[in-house]
Protein backbone atom coordinates (compact mmCIF):
# COMPACT_ATOMS: atom_id res chain seq x y z
CA UNK A 1 0.00 0.00 0.00
CA UNK A 2 1.51 3.51 -0.80
CA UNK A 3 0.65 6.55 0.74
CA UNK A 4 2.25 8.98 -1.37
CA UNK A 5 5.80 9.26 0.49
CA UNK A 6 8.95 7.79 -1.05
CA UNK A 7 11.15 5.37 1.15
CA UNK A 8 13.60 8.05 1.77
CA UNK A 9 11.13 10.24 3.89
CA UNK A 10 10.71 7.16 5.76
CA UNK A 11 14.44 7.13 7.21
CA UNK A 12 14.61 10.65 7.80
CA UNK A 13 11.45 10.44 10.31
CA UNK A 14 13.62 7.86 11.87
CA UNK A 15 17.08 9.60 11.40
CA UNK A 16 16.02 12.89 12.93
CA UNK A 17 15.00 11.75 16.61
CA UNK A 18 18.26 9.38 16.77
CA UNK A 19 20.47 11.90 15.51
CA UNK A 20 18.68 14.59 17.94
CA UNK A 21 19.14 12.29 20.96
CA UNK A 22 22.94 11.90 19.77
CA UNK A 23 23.73 15.29 19.40
CA UNK A 24 22.29 15.54 23.23
CA UNK A 25 24.15 12.92 24.50
CA UNK A 26 27.70 14.17 23.01
CA UNK A 27 26.74 17.98 24.35
CA UNK A 28 26.02 16.84 27.17
CA UNK A 29 29.04 14.72 28.02
CA UNK A 30 31.39 17.50 26.74
CA UNK A 31 30.04 20.40 28.77
CA UNK A 32 29.58 17.56 31.36
CA UNK A 33 26.08 18.67 32.10
CA UNK A 34 24.64 16.19 34.84
CA UNK A 35 22.85 12.64 33.81
CA UNK A 36 18.98 13.61 34.77
CA UNK A 37 19.02 17.21 33.14
CA UNK A 38 20.88 15.02 30.16
CA UNK A 39 17.78 12.60 30.44
CA UNK A 40 14.63 15.14 30.90
CA UNK A 41 16.18 17.34 27.65
CA UNK A 42 16.03 13.94 25.61
CA UNK A 43 12.86 13.24 26.76
CA UNK A 44 11.92 16.29 26.11
CA UNK A 45 13.15 15.94 22.43
CA UNK A 46 11.20 12.97 22.43
CA UNK A 47 7.77 14.01 23.00
CA UNK A 48 8.29 17.08 20.72
CA UNK A 49 9.26 14.93 17.63
CA UNK A 50 5.88 12.58 19.05
CA UNK A 51 3.70 15.42 19.18
CA UNK A 52 5.20 16.81 15.15
CA UNK A 53 5.16 13.66 13.87
CA UNK A 54 1.05 13.01 15.51
CA UNK A 55 0.37 16.22 13.57
CA UNK A 56 2.29 15.52 10.41
CA UNK A 57 0.02 15.90 7.11
CA UNK A 58 0.71 12.12 6.80
CA UNK A 59 0.38 10.98 10.59
CA UNK A 60 2.79 8.58 11.72
CA UNK A 61 1.49 6.88 14.69
CA UNK A 62 3.50 4.24 14.97
CA UNK A 63 6.70 6.26 15.41
CA UNK A 64 4.93 8.92 17.20
CA UNK A 65 3.85 5.89 20.14
CA UNK A 66 7.35 4.58 20.19
CA UNK A 67 8.91 8.16 20.94
CA UNK A 68 6.21 8.67 23.51
CA UNK A 69 6.76 5.37 25.25
CA UNK A 70 11.15 6.41 24.68
CA UNK A 71 10.26 9.98 26.14
CA UNK A 72 8.15 8.28 29.57
CA UNK A 73 10.82 6.15 29.85
CA UNK A 74 13.57 9.16 29.96
CA UNK A 75 11.18 11.10 31.87
CA UNK A 76 11.37 7.91 34.93
CA UNK A 77 14.93 7.84 34.15
CA UNK A 78 15.84 11.40 34.82
CA UNK A 79 14.06 11.03 38.28
CA UNK A 80 15.60 8.28 39.28
CA UNK A 81 18.52 9.91 37.95
CA UNK A 82 17.66 13.26 40.22
CA UNK A 83 16.59 11.16 43.26
CA UNK A 84 19.36 8.88 43.63
CA UNK A 85 22.65 8.98 41.18
CA UNK A 86 24.16 5.52 42.36
CA UNK A 87 20.51 3.70 41.54
CA UNK A 88 20.42 5.33 37.74
CA UNK A 89 20.96 2.70 35.02
CA UNK A 90 22.74 5.66 32.77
Amino acid sequence: MHNGIDLDVYFEIILYPVAGLFIIEMICRMVKIANWVKLLTQAVMCVGFGIAYLTMHVAHWLTAGVLLALAIALFYQARRSKLDPQKALY
